[in-house]
């Protein structure tokens, strides 16, 4: 199950991404991580009044704020300074590359979870083949010699994996929920957000053009890229390794072909290819997935 839902993370991800496309330049980057955190934390306040929240003890609520404030955050954060600094391109590249290989460190050094030799094997397909992927869609080489662009990278995979490990280590044992595990660690995320924006001085509303409608749009991607999202990867861990779910959901940047082949654009023979080519890493990755004991 953890790893059905943590291809589902990829896939809302995908679609979403494109969805926000359709939003123009209308947010900046911190407007958007504040909305889109607003908006989930609302929809899953709603959710749990119907549903009885489980395993709430202070250790494991202060863990998960921690875990949003650090993954959510300051990792996003990162993340869109990337993007401002070398592109999409290369901030995915990065991101993407080294945040499933820091969470399966992070995970055998802090909470003693190894993957198999075979499961490593997997990774590294599946993350080779990412990498070629968004190489082949690269589009331009600008800012090539930003460093800071680069290190912002690096910095959200590292938050990205700190958040994947301290989540998998509270989920696995099962005391909580994953819709409460989901909105106590978009609450930690907002606990740096807010702040940010306020020691920044960056307006809270979106500057939208005279006559342009970009919150249906907005709505709906943050529905599944962060609500749905964020519920399914909580899930994921529950059931999952952190460095598996981690690198499953790398692979958003390939279902992102997908949902650009069923809106009608060509993908090209290489991209195919390695698409192909991951498949067979997720295969390696869910098939062998017994850890030798330490």
């Amino acid at each position: 199950m953890g790893v059905f839902a943590a291809l589902g993370t990829a896939l809302c991800w995908a679609i979403a991404a494109r969805l926000f496309r359709g939003t123009g330049n209308a947010f900046s980057p911190l407007t958007m991580n504040f909305w889109k955190g607003l908006i989930s934390i609302a929809i899953l306040a709603v959710v749990l009044l119907f549903i009885q929240p489980m395993g709430l003890t202070t250790n494991i609520v202060l863990w998960l704020l921690l875990s949003g404030f650090i993954g959510i955050g300051i990792g996003d954060t990162c993340f869109f300074k990337a993007l401002q600094s070398i592109g999409d391109s290369q901030a995915v590249l990065v991101a993407e590359t080294l945040a499933p290989l820091f969470t399966a460190l992070f995970a055998m050094a802090f909470i003693g979870e190894w993957i198999t030799w075979q499961q490593w094997v997997g990774v590294a397909i599946v993350l080779l083949s990412v990498d070629m992927v968004i190489k082949a869609r690269k589009r331009s080489t600008t800012h090539v010699f930003a460093t800071s662009g680069y290190l912002y990278g690096v910095g959200a995979a590292l938050c990205q994996a700190v958040g994947a490990v301290v989540s998998r280590d509270i989920l696995s044992a099962g005391e909580i929920d994953a819709a409460s595990a989901a909105f106590l660690r978009l609450i930690g995320g907002m606990f740096f957000v807010v702040p940010f924006i306020a020691f920044t001085k960056t307006k809270y509303m979106p500057v939208i053009e005279k006559g342009k409608r970009i919150w249906p749009a907005f709505v709906m991607a943050t529905l599944l890229g962060t609500t749905a999202a964020i519920y399914l990867q909580m899930f994921a861990f529950a059931y999952a390794k952190a460095a598996v779910v981690q690198t499953l959901i790398a692979t958003s940047a390939l279902m992102s072909l997908g949902v650009a082949w069923v809106l009608g654009e060509k993908a090209t023979k290489a991209t195919v290819l390695w698409s192909a080519i991951a498949l067979v890493g997720v295969g390696i990755l869910v098939s062998f997935g017994s850890p030798p004991t330490h």
